[in-house]
């Protein structure tokens, strides 16, 4: 991977730091415990350390959080339109014109240097750019057109128009803020030109403290000192979820003492995947957990033999990939580019996105201590060397500093 300094540019703005007026537009309930959300409050609380005053505008739905130097806006209820999920959806249409609203009322205020704008809110800022003369930050977490598409296949007619929204919003962007290397090369084949910068996500261990877990999981499953594999996340289809049920149902044929821990996802979805893992004969060895407080994750992880991310569509990297290289276990991933911008085979176990590869990799780490200690070992050495708290927080600084400059550069 590259580090930060060829990433981003080194140098501050002369004459020291001028304090930022933000408007940050959120499309999705926050806060969340997921990872948009999560990125967004560590962006937030980097800013507000450095002096930059933030107004974020975001949905209904949500936990409240205190940032210093933040203020928290939402969009008006609608009846009846609760849980909105993440990804293109009817929701989040409706959601995102009042934002529209919202997002132009205040900056009709004339209060703003810049807007920052995550995923699809880029539209509102290049509209709001033009009518109020507002620079803005596109935080591209991915590609809009490739995710739209591949929840709904019959947009591919319209990839073409897509793409050229895509472009438009880079290219009149002032800046833009990528999340992953296959994110950063689209936003650079439509504006080489533009400042773009990579900072990718963190390790979310030790977010809001550490409380330790509520529970041991060999107690929770009744254990027999078998080996433990664990996933965390939520249960979209694109995490590959039935790939690895239908992985656990061979290695379960060959260790039979073994355990599969999935932690995260909603009631729907934990009884859709209990009912495809009653179907492989698997039930008695797989535990869904639900949904378990972040401050706990850490505790968790570290209860784990083996972590597991079996993901099998989309480009940018999942953010539990870094808490996976933080927790000091080893990480079983498909060999695709979703992991592999990020993992290589130094640092985890990459397989092929199929049952039998995924078995054989798991089976492995399972067989071979010394192994798993190396990789976990590797992995972390990794992880804190480019992707922790501190590096994350560095690259964001440095990639302000510069917006800071360009606005100053404007003005004079």
């Amino acid at each position: 991977m590259r580090s930060a300094a060829s990433v981003l540019p080194t140098h501050a703005p002369p004459g020291g730091r001028r304090r930022l007026r933000v408007l940050l537009l959120a499309p999705h309930p926050f806060f969340q415990h997921r990872g948009t959300p999560i990125a967004e409050r560590a962006l937030l609380e980097v800013l507000s350390t450095h002096g930059h005053s933030v107004d974020v505008l975001t949905f209904p739905e949500g936990e409240a959080v205190d940032i210093p130097g933040c203020t928290i806006y939402r969009t008006p209820r609608l009846p009846g339109i609760r849980n909105v999920r993440p990804g293109f959806s009817l929701k989040k249409l409706l959601y995102d014109a009042l934002l529209f609203v919202r997002a132009a009322a205040l900056a009709g205020k004339g209060r703003y240097d810049v807007i920052h704008a995550v995923e699809e809110s880029v539209f509102i800022a290049l509209i709001l750019g033009l009518v109020f003369r507002v620079p803005y930050v596109y935080d591209m977490d991915s590609s809009l057109p490739e995710q739209m598409i591949e929840r709904y296949p019959v947009l591919g007619r319209a990839r073409r128009a897509l793409r050229a929204m895509e472009r438009l919003a880079v290219r009149r962007a002032t800046a833009v803020l990528t999340v992953c290397k296959s994110v950063e090369d689209v936003a650079r084949s439509h504006a080489p030109e533009r400042l773009i910068a990579r900072v990718e996500d963190t390790s979310m261990l030790g977010t809001g403290g550490d409380e330790g877990p509520a529970e041991r999981i060999a107690d929770r499953i009744g254990s027999d000192g078998g080996p433990i594999a664990m996933y965390v996340g939520n249960l979209e289809r694109y995490q590959g979820i039935d790939l690895l049920l239908e992985a656990f149902q061979r290695v379960s044929l060959e260790e039979p003492a073994a355990h599969l821990v999935v932690i995260g996802g909603d009631d729907a979805r934990i009884r859709h995947y209990t009912g495809l893992a009653q179907r492989l004969g698997v039930e008695a060895r797989v535990h869904f957990l639900g949904p378990r407080p972040l401050p706990q994750l850490g505790s968790y992880l570290r209860q784990a033999d083996v972590l597991v991310s079996p993901r099998i569509t989309g480009t940018n990297t999942p953010m539990k990939i870094y808490s996976y290289l933080d927790s000091g276990r080893p990480v079983v991933a498909t060999r695709l580019p979703t992991h592999t911008q990020v993992l290589d085979d130094e640092i985890a176990c990459l397989v092929d996105p199929t049952p039998e590869d995924l078995a054989e990799g798991l089976l492995r780490l399972f067989r071979d201590v010394e192994l798993r200690t190396e990789l976990a070992r590797r992995a972390r050495e990794r992880f804190q060397s480019e992707f922790s708290p501190e590096v994350f927080r560095e690259r964001i600084v440095r990639f302000y500093d510069e917006i800071e400059q360009l606005l100053q550069t404007r003005v004079a």
